[in-house]
């Protein structure tokens, strides 16, 4: 059903899908009365108009007729066509099932019924078509075909496994798989190609009528940009895009509410207050630029997500995007996930580098608008298959994706994106930030201050909290450094920074989540191995609910974490 509704949506089109339903009337035990509400199992197709066939699996002329009808139709006309096989399974689920258990009257009538084999032979010997010698030397030669290249397979599968042994022994990473590297791709870019982005950005075109407030975040982006500082998180990722489009890699942003954002702060599409004609700034930088495409899609994480993969790995040289509205929607599409995402490359040496943005951050609208559920991606981390990243500036969000496509290899990108960030004065970056700088996994204190006796570790927003009550106390004992991605964990640059600071007595992992989410229990074990010192827990205690559904209570707890982190 969500194929169907995608398939004349902009953005999602496909020129048209041959859907071939093997039907074999049986779903394990489950019969087609427990299956469905409607009569064939092709009614779905029924709200977009489409052609449906069906055929008997048992005539297989005809299947090669209708299929062939199809293919012709989907290319005359770019739309869909279902075709229905209407078949049986004749040893049940597989071949070591007892399907007489549950349908003893249906496989009764099928053990009886011959196999399509030698109904077709039948046919084209009594039209004609074929004598029983040539019927006979045909099993024969087909037979010794299907026997050649099972021996073929099981040689090769015996060289591949002698193969792989030896790849285990020398380096003991899965074969096949493109190693990580924390080696910075040059993600730097020049003032002059900046500014020629900035220019497409703010500028409208003559006579189209610009929503006023949109007016004035542009004349600031522009006089921020010219004054060198003061880039926020929208112009971090503007950036980010129209420089990979400068220098010739795609973009393609999907999911719900995209254009506009969320919260209002990415205006990739304006709209003509008197007509509601639309601009993309973005697709106007250059006459050769390549393809920037921002699709508003339906409001289905599943489909859309699922889609988005898809795409990543059929265009790999394109920045493929797909953000949740919330974070938390990513429930919604945890199937893509864990089947796809975050397993492919393991299961089937498919890679993806799809980029998930996930707005997440604690500011009380409860525990469905709270958590991107970081969590759940850190359980899913092994191998080096997905990176997960929680950023604090927008310089860190440019480097990481313009990263994501300057490397030699494609990994999954997770992203916690912020929400009242967008706009906190503090969560800004310099122009020089994206000058000569470039994305760094773990950040040091700023300040670094001298000989401190707490370290305190955090991710995201919650690091602006800290930083704010350390400068209204002028505490001088305590550094804070912010994990920028989780996974991989760059140990190296960990150990390093750990150096510039001794006689340290306690480490401490702050974070909004409760106890049992968040990067607590990923983090903890990491921090004590590396540091020899057991760190403390400040934060929410352990919950069932994402989060609270209160802003009292929510303030209440956000303090009380805070103040616990300096104090524990």
């Amino acid at each position: 059903a969500e194929v169907f509704n995608l398939s004349r949506l902009a953005g999602y089109r496909t020129g048209g899908t041959l859907h071939f339903i093997i039907n074999n009337q049986i779903g394990f035990t489950t019969e087609p009365k427990d299956a469905r509400s409607s009569q064939y199992c092709t009614d779905i197709a029924k709200m977009v108009d489409v052609p449906i066939f069906h055929v008997n699996g048992d005539d297989p002329l005809a299947m090669v007729m209708v299929t062939q009808l199809a293919l012709d139709y989907r290319q005359a006309f770019g739309d869909d066509v279902v075709i229905d096989m209407y078949c049986y399974r004749r040893h049940g689920h597989n071949e070591v099932d007892e399907p007489g258990f549950t349908q003893p009257t249906l496989y009764r009538l099928i053990e009886q019924h011959p196999h399509i084999s030698e109904t077709l032979t039948k046919r084209l010997i009594a039209d004609g078509d074929l004598t029983e010698i040539e019927a006979a030397k045909f099993s024969e030669q087909f037979q010794q075909s299907l026997d050649e290249i099972l021996a073929r397979v099981r040689k090769n599968e015996e060289e591949q496994k002698v193969a792989q042994q030896a790849e285990r022994k020398s380096s003991m990473r899965t074969p096949f798989r493109p190693p990580y590297s924390f080696e910075s791709a040059t993600t730097a870019v020049t003032r002059e190609n900046l500014e020629i982005v900035t220019r497409a950005l703010t500028t409208i075109p003559e006579g189209f009528n610009v929503n006023p407030k949109i007016r004035r975040q542009l004349d600031d982006k522009r006089a921020n940009f010219q004054k060198g500082e003061g880039l926020d998180w929208a112009m971090g990722e503007a950036l980010a895009f129209g420089t990979l489009l400068q220098e010739g890699t795609p973009v393609r942003l999907s999911g719900q509410d995209v254009e506009r954002g969320t919260f209002s702060h990415r205006h990739s599409v304006l709209y003509d207050v008197t007509n509601r004609t639309p601009y993309v700034p973005l697709a106007n930088i250059s006459p050769t630029q390549p393809r920037f495409c921002v699709h508003n899609s339906s409001l289905s994480e599943y489909a859309i997500l699922g889609f988005d993969y898809g795409y990543s790995v059929d265009y790999p040289e394109m920045l493929c995007i797909w953000e949740a509205q919330f974070g938390d929607f990513v429930n919604g599409a945890q199937v893509i996930i864990d089947q796809f995402i975050t397993s492919s490359e393991s299961k089937w040496q498919i890679t993806s580098g799809i980029v998930l943005l996930l707005p997440h951050g604690y500011e009380g609208q409860g525990p469905e608008h709270s958590s991107g559920r970081v969590e759940r991606f850190l359980q899913a981390c092994a191998e080096n298959n997905i990176q997960v990243c929680n950023l604090t500036t927008p310089a860190q969000l440019f480097h990481a994706l313009r990263r994501q496509m300057k490397r030699n290899f494609r990994k999954p990108l997770v992203i916690m994106t912020p929400k009242s960030l967008l706009r906190k004065k503090e969560c800004v970056s310099k122009l020089t930030d994206f000058t000569e700088g470039k994305f760094q996994e773990i950040l040091d204190d700023p300040v670094q201050p001298k000989s401190p006796k707490r370290l305190i570790f955090c991710s995201g927003k919650v690091y602006y909290d800290l930083h704010a009550l350390r400068n209204d106390n002028n505490i001088r004992n305590t550094a804070i450094l912010r994990v920028e991605q989780f996974y991989p964990l760059n140990t190296d640059l960990l150990q390093r920074i750990l150096k510039n600071y001794t006689g340290f007595e306690k480490i401490v992992w702050c974070q909004e989540e409760p106890r049992n989410m968040g990067g607590w229990t990923f983090m903890a074990p990491i921090l004590e191995q590396i540091s020899g010192i057991k760190p403390v827990y400040a934060g929410r205690k352990a919950s069932a609910s994402p989060a609270c559904g209160s802003s009292n209570v929510h303030k209440i707890e956000q303090d009380a974490l805070v103040e616990h982190a300096f104090n524990a």
